[in-house]
């Protein structure tokens, strides 16, 4: 399942560093605009401690863990939709992204020069939401004037989709995103296919200095950015992207010392990962034996056979039924065994919608 969320910001904000951090890709990163220009895509396994707890009580010979795509984008200043700063590319390569990790600065240092002279993360975040909205308001002017001329004329699917465009027009016009307009769903499924740029979800992560990752709530441009967030109905992860890049250098047991010694319970990144995997809409289910215990990654939504898919498309074709657990179940039982005893594992249909925890075994005949 190829979903990516693209990590975007301002040049100089840590972009790269909290990239090098979440795929130990070695993401050119330096204290200078630009210094990211092709976007670098990197694969994370996705943490999650419910995997662990089927390691334990199974014991398998492999442990696979489920994965999804961050991908690196350079960053954007003060006129990228009009081509400032490479911005033509940089909105393309966002435009391929399926949801938005804005990375923004909450941290001073002289040392690191800021695009814009100064440290204002609501500024900050205005410049970039007002640089997606201008580049989809010229998708928006682009497209109207000849949907407009097919709805006079009577035509259903026009019709939609221009009451869409319409809407969408006025809403940038007043400098609001596309994800803050109510539209139906007809009109929705209408301008899918322009892919706008914000219309994706977004998380906002607010980079903080070393000092302040204990005690990062209290940073007065963090309480900014919840603030800023709060309003839009987005969520913010705190992170120190310089601390993250030396976490990922450690092993789990170093780890684990290193963060109760900063006096934090999980590092910033695990929570980026599960956050941003949450926001493209994914869930979790599990398979499990002696030989493998497996998470596989799918939509929230998946009824049994899709999902039954995502292992092998023979699966999907010759769906019998799948046999399911829940995690907590599962974990409450002690063993399959005694959950089956117990009359908590079912057999489900077709029709079933796979639930996030779900551990499942797929009977299939091809």
């Amino acid at each position: 399942m190829a979903l990516t969320t693209g990590i975007v910001g301002l040049p100089n904000v840590g972009k790269s560093t909290l990239f090098n951090a979440i795929t130990q890709a070695g993401a050119e990163s330096a204290n200078y605009p630009f210094c990211t220009i092709d976007p670098n895509v990197g694969r994370v396994n996705v943490p999650d401690r419910r995997l662990d707890a089927l390691t334990e009580m199974y014991h398998p010979k492999e442990t696979i863990p489920t994965t999804f795509e961050f991908t690196d984008i350079a960053g954007l200043v003060k006129g990228a939709s009009q081509g400032e700063g490479l911005g033509n590319q940089f909105l393309a390569n966002i435009r391929q992204c399926d949801a938005i990790s804005h990375v923004v600065r909450c941290f001073d240092d002289k040392d690191i020069t800021h695009v814009s002279g100064k440290v204002d993360p609501i500024d900050d975040i205005t410049t970039i939401n007002l640089e997606l909205i201008l580049a989809d308001l010229e998708q928006v002017n682009k497209r109207i004037g000849r949907v407009e001329k097919m709805a006079k004329q009577k035509n259903q699917e026009a019709v939609i989709e221009f009451s869409a465009l319409d809407k969408l027009k006025n809403a940038f016009e007043n400098e609001l995103p596309a994800r803050s307009v109510e539209l139906t769903e007809d009109e929705l499924h209408a301008v899918q296919h322009m892919n706008l740029l914000t219309m994706k979800s977004i998380l906002y992560v607010a980079n903080v200095s070393e000092e302040d990752i204990a005690s990062g709530e209290e940073n007065d441009y963090v309480k900014q950015v919840r603030e800023f967030a709060l309003k839009e109905g987005s969520e913010v992860v705190v992170i120190s992207a310089k601390i993250e890049s030396e976490i990922a250098e450690l092993d789990a047991e170093e780890k684990a010392t290193f963060l109760e010694e900063l006096g934090i319970e999980r590092s910033g990144l695990d929570q980026l990962i599960e956050k941003s995997y949450k926001l493209l809409g994914l869930e979790t289910y599990f398979t499990a034996g002696e030989k493998e215990v497996r998470a596989w990654t799918f939509k929230k939504g998946t009824k049994a056979p899709q999902a039954a898919g995502i292992i092998h498309s023979d699966f999907e074709r010759g769906f019998i039924r799948a046999e399911v657990v829940s995690f907590d179940d599962l974990m409450a039982a002690g063993s399959l065994n005694k959950a089956k005893e117990n009359g908590k594992l079912r057999s489900e249909g077709k029709e079933y919608v796979v639930k996030d925890g779900d551990i499942i075994h797929f009977r299939f005949n091809v």
